[in-house]
């Protein structure tokens, strides 16, 4: 079973308040405790999305919630756990579709590697 962390569905609040970001990070990022880190940090920020594993050795996040929150979000996921080392960080802006892709709508989830 994969954590879950429940959360209000990011996709009902007003569009101005609301911010969905696509997070790449590169480095050495995979066995070392950053997708744990993302989701703690996620679940006491009350945001909803995902995160994962990527075949190329990434980590990809799609994070929802109030922009200012999801800001403060990406400055800790631009850190990281003291583990990892991010080589590239790159953010864009995303929508609900892509929310959905990973099975984040209404909480924080730990989804399958892509």
């Amino acid at each position: 079973m994969r954590p879950r962390i429940i959360w209000e569905n990011p996709v009902t609040l007003p569009q101005s308040e609301r911010r969905i970001a696509r997070i790449i990070v590169e480095g050495h990022v995979q066995n070392v405790g950053y997708r744990v880190f993302v989701a703690r940090e996620a679940g006491r920020l009350h945001l909803a999305g995902w995160v994962r594993n990527r075949a190329d050795g990434s980590v990809e996040t799609l994070i929802a919630g109030s922009a200012a929150v999801v800001d403060e979000f990406l400055a800790l996921a631009a850190r990281g756990p003291a583990t990892a080392r991010i080589d590239s960080y790159r953010v864009d802006e995303a929508d609900a579709h892509a929310l959905a892709e990973g099975g984040g709508e209404s909480g924080f989830v730990a989804a399958p590697a892509a």
